[in-house]
């Protein structure tokens, strides 16, 4: 079922963590933190809106690094209900991509974070101070649109440049993260 990313304040500081990745690593937010900045995001191994995006964020992450910019994902789903989301399939990705991939298992970071979806992007600035929490772009499994990123990069460069944030953030949209039973934020 598709839904969008709840509205976050600007300005708002990044809930910390320490995640295991599909391998049992664990990885602390400040590991991950990027100089000037770090996009983390939420995303899962079987949603069509991130499958969608997937390349062109593993590109984002190869073009921003170098500027001081790092990437961390983070899967929040329910493995049990949909077990192409266990550890060991979040591991099989990571391989595939140019930035840590993490496990919550118990969903209390996206708790933290109030995260909606699978993509829910968060950009922090070095400071780890939210400066965008928007959507990728406009591309949807759907429509003929090419992911890109525009709209995270038109962010990113704001950033690096020390521009305000974007006034008008579009909200994320994509599945709803599959909460465990009785998880579900509010419950």
């Amino acid at each position: 079922m598709a839904a969008s990313s709840n509205p976050i304040e600007i300005g708002s500081s990044a809930p910390d963590f320490a995640l295991p990745d599909g391998e049992g690593r664990v990885h602390r937010l400040r590991d991950c933190a990027g100089s000037r900045g770090t996009l983390v995001i939420f995303l899962c191994n079987h949603c069509p809106y991130v499958l969608c995006m997937r390349d062109a964020l593993q590109q984002y992450a190869l073009d921003y690094t170098e500027r001081g910019i790092r990437v961390v994902g983070i899967n929040p789903n329910d493995p049990v209900a949909y077990p192409e989301e266990t550890p060991e399939h979040v591991a099989e990705v990571a391989k595939r991509l140019a930035f840590p991939y993490l496990v919550d298992g118990d969903q209390t970071v996206a708790k933290a974070y109030q995260a909606a979806c699978t993509p829910d992007l968060y950009l922090y600035d070095g400071d780890l101070r939210l400066a965008y929490h928007g959507q990728f772009d406009d591309a949807r499994p759907k429509n003929a649109i090419t992911a890109t990123g525009k709209d995270l990069r038109e962010a990113t460069d704001r950033l690096l440049a020390g521009l305000p944030p974007i006034a008008e953030q579009r909200a994320s949209i994509g599945c709803s993260v599959k909460w465990k039973p009785g998880n579900e934020p509010g419950v």
